[in-house]
């Protein structure tokens, strides 16, 4: 049996008006992956960060004991120098400085009073070696995908001497190859002896890599099963307090005359002109119906939906929208929002939120126009009224609307987005990775309220990268491929690997 390298007994934390930990207990296994899971909101995070000492001593109770002797960590720097280091969802690297200086940030390499820039750049180089990077180390951050970027946190996490490294939500940004990659490097890294926390939703990705996962639920301890044997539908079971049946709502569509249709839209990328991201794109949507949008990494997914609302992304685009069977414009956000698009962003925290306003500015921003009163003035007793209304129907759970958005649970941020789409009274919605960072209750949840949204005849379309979420939850899903479409695959014909044909087939106009 493996020693005890982490223990955190009985800890507690609190913040005004929130119990976020209540006596939850934690042993790790020096040398293993140690998984946490839970509903947002179940205080994963918040655990980590009293292990990490971002919330330092003293701030909660409980103790916490490395190998056994108790230890005190002020803050971050504490941890660190204890070989405990935390790589966070949204990455903390400086876009602006190259690779060996993120690496070293605080930790700078020096020969009489000045940074030794030949030796911080080659052993930056062995640390991006053993991560399995090839990028030059004077390589700026910002010139580096996000696959990469988690790359160079956990080289700089083994600048540091790491013994536990704590990741949350390594995956969540990440494209198939990227995941794989990075669950290879941990496994690598259980190899040399290194233990590894992390916080995932990706289940199946928890059953691939970890040794033994503990469930929290509303910021208490339930229980730590080892992975060995485990179902999937064990720990969903955990996690939520009750049996799963289905992933997925059952819904009986009522699907109505076509809504919106895009013909010959065609985009080009804002800084290579000559490239096209979306080439000569056409599809359509109907009322009522749930339309999935699926293509791997790269495929113009996204682009294509920005460009549609309002040309927030590329140039030189050409084609037409139509709406119930008249040409409209979409040239600027306002006209499209005018003319009944929404577009829910994949970056909700960068696009989709104002994080340091409340609640409920953030659910009236989109249609402010159905609150100012003649004055032109905001009528704050009816914005109250309103996010209230949506407060409840859509299950955010926070004590009131004047909470600051950034500090719920990524689920409830996400209803929160949905609701100011909602208010502004959309006739088609476009959903760009609804459910991203999201766990299975949250994701039932936001299913049910896309089909209560195509139930009451508006278009849906939704984005994501999750198969078995388009093939849960979709009427009919196009294939994008390099910018193109390939298939338009009704309900019952598709199937993962019938979409993958498609997703992965080279540029040809062949539909299904």
């Amino acid at each position: 049996m493996a020693d005890t390298i982490l223990e955190m007994r009985g800890i507690s934390k609190t913040f005004p008006g929130v119990k976020a930990l209540q006596d939850v207990s934690i042993s790790v296994e020096e040398g293993s992956v140690h998984a946490i899971c839970g509903e947002n909101g179940a205080g994963k995070s918040t655990l980590m960060k009293v292990l990490s000492g971002v919330y330092p001593h003293g701030t909660f109770d409980g103790e916490i004991l490395l190998r056994g002797e108790p230890v005190e960590f002020r803050s971050i720097n504490d941890s660190e120098a204890a070989g405990i280091v935390i790589i966070h969802q949204e990455l903390a690297l400086s876009p602006y400085l190259s690779i060996a200086e993120n690496i070293y940030l605080g930790n700078e390499k020096q020969r009489g009073g000045f940074i030794d820039w030949n030796r911080t750049n080659l052993e930056a180089a062995d640390l991006l070696k053993k991560v399995g990077l090839r990028d030059n180390p004077i390589t700026k951050i910002v010139d580096i995908g996000v696959g990469k970027q988690q790359l160079v946190e956990i080289a700089k996490a083994l600048s540091k001497e790491v013994k536990i490294l704590i990741l949350d939500e390594p995956t969540a940004a990440l494209n198939d190859d990227d995941s794989a990659h990075l669950l290879d490097l941990i496994r690598q890294l259980k190899e040399q002896g290194i233990t590894s926390i992390i916080i995932s939703h990706k289940l199946n990705e928890i059953k691939a890599i970890a040794d033994r996962v503990t469930i929290l639920r509303d910021g208490k301890t339930i229980e730590t099963i080892e992975m060995a044997g485990a179902s999937e539908d064990r720990i969903i079971k955990g996690m939520v307090g009750r049996d799963v049946a289905s992933r997925f709502p059952d819904h009986v569509p009522h699907i109505g005359e076509e809504l919106l249709r895009v013909e010959h839209w065609t985009v080009h990328h804002p800084l290579d002109r000559s490239r096209k991201v979306v080439d000569d794109v056409s599809f359509s949507v109907r009322a009522g119906e749930i339309v999935g949008i699926a293509g791997l990494m790269g495929a113009g997914r996204t682009e294509l939906a920005m460009s549609i609302f309002g040309r927030s992304y590329g140039v030189n685009i050409s084609g037409q929208v139509y709406k119930r069977g008249k040409p409209i414009s979409v040239s600027t956000v306002s006209k499209a929002i005018a003319n009944g698009i929404a577009y829910s962003t994949e970056d909700r925290k960068r696009y989709g939120l104002n994080l340091i306003d409340n609640i409920q500015r953030n659910i009236s921003i989109a249609a402010l126009d159905k609150l100012v009163n003649w004055l032109r003035f905001v009528n704050d007793h009816r914005e109250s009224i309103v996010a209230n209304g949506y407060r409840t129907s859509m299950n955010i759970k926070t004590p009131n609307v004047t909470a600051i958005t950034g500090k719920l649970s990524g689920g409830n941020q996400q209803k929160v987005v949905l609701s100011k789409w909602m208010y502004s009274d959309p006739d088609v919605l476009i959903l760009d990775e609804p459910t991203r960072g999201i766990d299975v209750g949250a994701k039932y949840e936001i299913y049910t309220i896309i089909d209560r949204l195509a139930d009451e005849g508006k278009g849906v379309v939704v984005i994501s990268s999750e198969l078995p979420e388009l093939l849960g939850i979709c009427d009919r899903i196009y294939t994008l491929t390099e910018g193109r479409i390939t298939a338009d695959v009704p309900r019952e014909k598709a199937t993962a690997e019938y979409l993958m044909q498609f997703m992965t087939q080279e540029r040809e106009k062949t539909r299904a």
